[in-house]
């Protein structure tokens, strides 16, 4: 048997720890953030498999490389058949250029992906402990409603999910807020990046820790990186021509669906470059651009679940890297959007063929011209990550094509319920006091 995968912090100021330390503590003691001590390369035969292979057999095979020996294979294999148990169809929206649908699971969100693998695998680590585990969790967006739902009824373990105020759309804010049972539901009243603060300072909070069993499943945890890489491999295994070279585009906030990327690509994914598509909140495009990284309050955009100032990720990917920002430059290409870009794109594709994006999907289609407009290769394969159903933003999407898009019953469900949102302040005590009283 050879040696587990210990995971180290990006701070380089904690010891390595197991992958179930890593995962049920979420943060490192020195506010770093997990990374494995070593990327493992799959097979070359398993990537010249890959259009045979069933999407679970191509995550079961990735999750064996990424973890080594971690868990046992019949438990891997039985947490990768509950977790994915949906597709991600690649799509050819124009010549040469497709998108992956990564919004076929029970959130309409790619973030299912991630939270039900994390919540099969928790719920593996925590089956024998008498502490409840408290799952604390900062959501621009999807990222709340997909853990929610991935985490619901799980039983010994609890969700307290922050969401800023005024700055998640109608749909996304039900999808958090009626769900009930072991998820509560905490309306703050800041910003994205205030939400993420109040979570990393709980997890520094030693007074806290004390009193409660706290993790995240916000992408600052290890656990919501490895099934991300998986639909990597699902993607360039739908390629018609694997012989063109793939460009991916990315539309980025924080940063945790890039550097799934990068580990893929380390682990032998033929993916030639990647694109860092943004809208305006553009501190990554700023730092490939200059070298210089310099987060900043976040602005209110359409594509509300990137509009993050100071991606965490970030740190990872620095750490694969090297800190070197020019090995980086190779590697990723950044393009920001603005929102009247972005609508525009989603009027134009529908029109000219008839396919509908969302605001996010909208930015990496962009991203992704952009790119092949620079670097002129009019042989690439080019794809971008559809990340959510348009329906999750149905007026935006409505207004840019002018026509009516119908909600699926996953959509129209939490209309039927009634919401629940525990309002408060962005100052960390607030989110302290509502932790020590649940």
């Amino acid at each position: 048997m050879g040696l587990k995968m210990l995971y180290y912090s990006t701070n380089h100021k904690s010891a390595p720890v197991s992958l179930r330390e890593a995962v049920l503590r979420g943060l490192p003691d020195d506010n770093g953030l997990y990374m494995p001590q070593a990327i493992n390369q799959v097979p070359e035969k398993f990537i010249k498999q890959l259009p045979d292979l069933s999407f679970q057999e191509i995550a079961l095979q990735v999750a064996r490389t990424l973890l080594r020996e971690e868990l046992d294979d019949n438990m891997l294999r039985s947490i990768i058949e509950e977790a994915i148990n949906f597709d991600a169809p690649l799509v050819e929206v124009k010549e040469n250029c497709y998108t992956l649908e990564l919004f076929h699971g029970p959130t309409l969100a790619f973030k299912d992906f991630a939270a039900r693998f994390m919540a099969k695998l928790m719920g593996y680590y925590v089956r024998h402990d008498n502490r409840e585990l408290t799952i604390l969790v900062a959501t621009s967006g999807d990222t709340g409603s997909a853990v929610a739902n991935g985490f619901l009824k799980v039983p010994g373990i609890r969700v307290v999910l922050l969401y800023p105020a005024g700055k998640v759309s109608e749909i996304q804010e039900r999808q958090l807020t009626t769900l009930g049972h072991n998820i509560t539901a905490l309306k703050v009243a800041g910003t994205f990046d205030d939400c993420q603060r109040m979570v990393k300072t709980a997890f520094l909070d030693s007074d806290l820790q004390e009193c409660l069993f706290l993790t995240s499943a916000n992408s600052i945890n290890i656990a919501r990186l490895i099934p991300q890489t998986f639909y990597y491999f699902r993607a360039i295994s739908q390629l018609p021509s694997p012989a063109l070279p793939a460009v991916v585009s990315v539309p980025s906030g924080n940063f945790g669906n890039l550097t799934a990327g990068l580990m893929a690509r380390r682990m032998g994914l033929p993916i030639k470059d990647f694109v860092a598509a943004t809208n305006i909140n553009d501190v990554v495009p700023e730092y490939l651009h200059s070298g210089r990284f310099a987060p900043r309050p976040s602005e209110r955009t359409l594509s509300n679940a990137m509009d993050v100032g100071n991606p965490s990720n970030f740190a990872r990917m620095l750490a694969l890297f090297d800190n070197d920002a020019a090995a980086m430059r190779k590697e990723i290409h950044g393009y920001a959007f603005t929102d009247a870009q972005t609508t525009e794109k989603i009027r134009e594709i529908f029109r000219d063929f008839d396919y509908v994006l969302d605001p996010h999907g909208a930015v990496g289609l962009l991203g992704l011209e952009a790119y092949l407009n620079a670097h002129n290769h009019p042989r690439a394969a080019g794809i971008f990550f559809e990340t959510a159903h348009p329906a999750k933003f149905k007026e935006i999407v409505e207004e840019a094509i002018d026509a009516e898009i119908a909600l699926p019953e996953a959509l129209e469900e939490p209309f039927r319920k009634t919401p629940h949102a525990i309002p408060i302040s962005k100052e960390y005590n607030s989110l302290k006091d509502i932790l020590t009283s649940l």
